[in-house]
């Protein structure tokens, strides 16, 4: 499973470059905006091709999710301590992030997926992660509920590694955003874990 974040910022033509992706075999997209507005999540997501509406995964504004049927929601390590993602349970398919393989082992049965970071060093936060155990620590896994998606510093030449410790997915931003041709870069990443 390969999973897409939206860059924090907007990027030129970002809404073609995710019909594109999802054309191109995108498994899920998160949108993640901080600080976006209603109205401008609203905006972004129309600009969506609409049969792709189910791979759209939320980490904000969840009530807009109700408007365009999306029913998949991310909630981060405060909100989920928060216990902010209770309501949205029943019905949803609902995913957290951890930074650690304890965390991620007291994770309930109700989480579908969690982002273990980070993995490899950032490509989009310079300086994060170089001291990161997470890659090591995924050996300690023993949560056979919840998926787990490795997140940070993956690439074309680090995907087969991250794959290799025996994650069930993996999620880009960094390495898709920051490339010259976004589509490009999905697609070489799907290309070098098929080889």
């Amino acid at each position: 499973m390969i999973l897409v974040i939206t860059p924090e910022f907007s990027v030129v033509n970002e809404t073609g470059i995710i019909n594109e992706l999802f054309q191109k075999g995108l498994d899920l997209l998160h949108i993640r905006k901080p600080g976006i507005s209603r109205e401008k999540m609203t905006d972004f997501i129309e600009k969506i091709d609409q049969s792709f509406y189910p791979q759209l995964v939320l980490h904000q504004h969840y009530e807009v999710g109700e408007n365009f049927r999306i029913s998949r929601f991310h909630f981060r390590e405060a909100d989920r301590k928060e216990d902010i993602h209770r309501s949205f349970i029943n019905g949803n398919r609902i995913s957290t992030s951890v930074h650690n393989i304890t965390t991620f082992n007291d994770l309930g049965k109700e989480w579908e997926y969690a982002f273990i970071s980070p993995f490899f060093p950032s490509i989009s936060k310079k300086g994060y992660g170089e001291d990161s155990t997470v890659i090591e620590e995924v050996k300690s896994r023993d949560n056979p509920n919840v998926k787990i998606i490795a997140l940070g510093g993956i690439h074309h030449r680090t995907i087969q590694r991250a794959f290799e410790t025996g994650v069930d997915g993996i999620a880009l931003l960094g390495s898709v955003w920051q490339a010259d041709d976004p589509v490009e870069a999905f697609l070489s990443c799907r290309k070098a874990i098929s080889e």
